[in-house]
């Protein structure tokens, strides 16, 4: 957020925090996790040396959306080849190694985790360009009271939706949001300008570089803190903002922020099933290298306000998001991916745990705008809005199924981009998620 007087943005801003504030500072009871706490930091007590632990996603998806004179373009593929309507996959197959320095010193903690799935970390798109990547390598110090400094690739402070540990998202596809706005796509030379009439389907949302993933290579420092029921939580990042990439591409840092607040029911509870109520913040800025003119720079901000909560037999949460600067837009735009513009959305969900069943019933509604105000030209203002029903089978804590089926209406007040973006239509995803 700029420093300068409230603007209509800002306020817009300002009453969202209140009234997550007030509509769920009433609620009985609630479940939020801590995802702060829960990455990177080990119970000195009883923490092992080395932790292996990791989970499989194997799914099938379709896609029931229409070509425009012939053609088929993302969204209408699945991906991360963009090859087709319908595909098997292994989305996600990580497998990692946890804990302490014990029993030299347990206030050293270390996390690391490799990505074997098929998905935007692994396969940009590119056919054969498939390989295994390390998606964390951190190292956490716990020797000050209050600032816990973690140091290496991990994921950043910011959306629920990104920081949350995905084997326990409920759904399986992020929200249009999340996906456009917030996963961080990192083009080499020659990305930045692709024409989707002269490349082949499998490539016009490909990059060679792996997607963000919420990750950053930085420093951070962090903690949580009681103050009688209420749980604190901080944290204040620098980073390179090239994602999940090792080298760094310029001189400027990211900076990201955040804060949440949770009222905690039970504070004996612990791990991501804690009873809570839970409202948070995030902020994030930075600058990134045109990769097709290395002279040019471009501002990213980011930051939202959202709340979750759940008391079986019901979970609700909610989210909302601003950014500004490298806009991606896809596929559609026949000039440039990134933009200067502005962009909005978030999303509004909940779950309902039929009692004395494994069976869970989701229900998600998202919205997206993105170049906000433009209403000429190749990038004009296109609007996302989807409903997403679920099903979640929990064979027990650490397996389950779910499938997902997405209603999505799409349009843009740019004909040649809304012709695509009109026929977009049903999307139905099956997976099974297994934690070891």
């Amino acid at each position: 957020m700029q420093l300068q007087k409230p603007n209509k943005k800002f306020q817009r801003y300002l009453a969202m925090t209140t009234l997550c504030a007030g509509l769920f500072a009433a609620m009985p009871s609630a479940h939020a996790a801590n995802w702060l706490m829960l990455q990177g930091t080990e119970p000195a007590d009883n923490a092992a040396r080395a932790k292996v632990w990791g989970f499989i996603q194997p799914m099938y998806s379709k896609d029931f959306s229409n070509g425009f004179a012939g053609k088929y373009v993302p969204p209408k593929l699945v991906g991360p080849s963009l090859d087709s309507q319908s595909s098997f996959n292994i989305l996600r197959a990580r497998i990692g190694v946890r804990g302490t320095g014990f029993p030299l010193d347990s206030k050293v903690n270390y996390f690391i985790l490799t990505e074997f799935g098929n998905n935007a970390i692994t396969n940009g798109g590119h056919y054969g360009s498939y390989k295994p990547y390390l998606s964390d390598a951190s190292v956490t110090l716990n020797y000050i009271k209050g600032a816990r400094v973690r140091l290496g690739l991990f994921k950043y402070p910011g959306s629920e939706e990104g920081l949350q540990g995905i084997a326990a998202f409920p759904y399986i596809g992020y929200t249009s949001v999340t996906n456009q706005m917030l996963l961080e796509r990192f083009p080499t030379n020659g990305e930045t300008n692709i024409a989707p009439q002269t490349v082949p389907n499998a490539d016009m949302n490909a990059f060679s570089a792996p997607a963000g993933a919420f990750r950053d290579v930085g420093a951070q420092v962090f903690d949580a803190f009681d103050v009688g029921n209420w749980e604190h939580t901080y944290a204040v990042m620098l980073g390179n903002g090239h994602g999940m990439q090792m080298t760094d591409n310029n001189s400027s840092k990211d900076l990201y922020l955040y804060w949440s607040s949770a009222y905690l029911f039970d504070k004996s509870a612990k791990g991501p099933f804690r009873p809570s109520l839970k409202m948070f913040t995030w902020y994030q800025s930075g600058k990134r290298t045109d990769a097709y003119d290395k002279t040019q720079e471009q501002e990213r901000k980011r930051y939202g306000v959202g709340v979750s909560y759940l008391k079986k037999p019901f979970r609700v949460s909610a989210e909302y998001m601003v950014g500004k600067g490298m806009i991606f837009q896809g596929a559609q735009n026949p000039q440039r991916m990134f933009n200067n513009n502005k962009a909005a959305g978030g999303y509004v969900e909940g779950g309902y745990f039929i009692p004395n069943t494994k069976f869970e019933l989701d229900l998600r509604y998202d919205t997206y705008k993105r170049n906000k105000g433009i209403l000429k030209g190749p990038t004009p203002e296109a609007k996302f809005n989807t409903w997403t029903a679920g099903v979640n089978y929990h064979f027990n804590k650490k397996t389950r199924f779910t499938l997902d089926y997405s209603i999505r209406k799409d349009s843009s007040v740019f004909t040649p981009v809304n012709n695509q973006l009109k026929d977009v239509k049903g999307l139905l995803a099956l997976q099974v998620t297994a934690v070891f």
